[in-house]
């Protein structure tokens, strides 16, 4: 979702500013431009002092800027801690049992777990993203099943297999998942 918002925001900020951009050269060189744009020709000013000066004294105007400047800060700080959270887990904090720990690195758990849930009967193939804290994951299983397969099948497999042996060789107390089935598309069969 990120990766969207960046590029809508990217696309939106790009176009508004090659259209100003444009108009404003536009106008200063010459071109006619139309009557409701503030800049007029090469010899005009973007804002004049009395555009500029105009809702001073109003007691709505401080107000409203600092409101919109306090919007505008806060989408800011929360459009930059969105760039810094990762969306996988980059590893697994593993108790060794001598009370420091080992790292377990999140993609080998990820295709350790890919790999098994792939091979249970009836899975045509299995992917698996680590989310959550170091201490704490969760994982995300998308699943493409064969057609004759009973989905509660290929939970009970996924749960009682692969989940189980992630969650005992990380010495984890729970492994948490959110599993996506799919089926995957085949042609019709014919009968002779």
């Amino acid at each position: 979702m990120i990766k969207t918002v960046n590029r809508l925001l990217l696309a939106l900020v790009g176009l508004v500013l090659v259209v100003v951009g444009g108009a404003v050269l536009a106008a200063g060189l010459g071109a006619s431009v139309p009557s409701w744009w503030p800049f007029g020709g090469p010899d005009d000013v973007l804002l004049s002092k009395a555009d500029r000066t105009r809702w001073r004294d109003e007691g709505w105007w401080w107000p409203a800027v600092i409101a919109a400047l306090a919007v505008l800060v806060v989408l800011t700080l929360w459009w930059l801690l969105a760039q810094l959270r990762r969306g996988r887990l980059a590893e697994v904090l593993v108790d060794s049992g001598d009370g420091e720990g080992a790292l377990l690195r999140g993609r080998a758990l990820e295709g350790v777990l890919a790999g098994e849930a792939g091979g249970i009967a009836g899975v045509s193939d299995a992917k698996v993203a680590l989310t959550g804290k170091r201490t704490a994951p969760r994982a995300r299983v998308r699943m493409r099943m064969e057609p004759d397969v009973s989905p509660g099948q290929a939970l009970r497999g996924l749960s009682e297999g692969a989940l189980d042996h992630a969650r005992a060789s990380a010495g984890l107390e729970e492994l948490p998942a959110e599993v996506r089935l799919r089926a995957v598309k085949h042609s019709a069969q014919r009968v002779s």
